[in-house]
């Protein structure tokens, strides 16, 4: 098994996802002599895991793993000793399960709201909508972006901050090539507080910065999510891209 590195990665990441050690992963990767310096393209060897395993999804939590294979979060943790926070899950982090072989491996699939999926949608149209105004090319919905600033805006509700930088995923574009979204040039707009779609673009429109990435030639892509904390206040986040 192989994995070609993405623009973003270290050698610490791909060994964390793919649940094994750093020291692991050099030895079967010989050719490396600088384990700080890799390069988009290089092929890396990954050993073959002969564990059983699950591979993380958008949306999964530790708990819900548990919960589908029918076994404990503490017996789920004792069998991955690699993963230091139960809280912090990547996309593509392989889980190793129980020895039992009948346990079900389900995935667990994420649901959007269809309110903060109406939100979302809304921010989309009057992105174009300013953009057709000021004469740019209108931006194409990714539906992974999207899912990327939707776990960006949840990361703001579940580790309690308002930052372009993410204990969880670090940089927008290390979380952006983290999850295997490439491009040439990106951008990221945050908000928090707006009560709804026409609230937040009035906010970003107000502001030099987030409206020249709106209005921005550079980009042809974009991905907005929504996330609601208890208290019902709303987190936005959009995600321009180049591909």
């Amino acid at each position: 098994m192989t994995y070609t590195v993405i623009r973003g990665d270290t050698l610490w990441h791909i060994a964390r996802i793919h649940g094994l050690t750093l020291q692991e992963l050099l030895a079967v990767n010989p050719q490396i002599t600088n384990p700080n310096l890799i390069f988009p393209g290089q092929v890396i060897n990954i050993p073959k895991i002969n564990k059983n395993h699950y591979t993380v999804k958008q949306g999964d939590s530790m708990w819900q793993i548990a919960k589908n294979l029918n076994v404990t979060p503490q017996d789920l943790m004792e069998n991955n000793p690699q993963i230091s926070n139960p809280n912090t899950l990547f996309p593509g982090q392989i889980i190793y399960t129980p020895s039992d072989d009948t346990a079900p491996i389900i995935p667990s699939t994420p649901v959007v709201p269809s309110d903060i999926k109406n939100l979302e949608t809304e921010v989309v149209k009057l992105i174009n909508s300013e953009r057709t105004k000021a004469g740019r090319a209108v931006l194409t919905e990714n539906s992974n972006l999207s899912n990327a600033a939707r776990l960006k805006s949840e990361d703001f509700v579940n580790n309690k901050y308002f930052s372009h930088e993410s204990p969880t995923y670090g940089s927008p574009f290390n979380m952006l090539s983290s999850l295997g979204i490439t491009y040439t040039a990106a951008a990221e707009n945050i908000a928090s507080g707006q009560r709804n779609a026409e609230e937040v673009m009035k906010y970003w429109m107000n502001s030099p910065g987030h409206r020249a990435n709106i209005l921005s030639s550079s980009y042809n892509q974009i991905g907005v999510g929504v996330a609601r904390d208890q208290n019902g206040n709303l987190y936005w986040t959009q995600l321009f891209i180049k591909n």
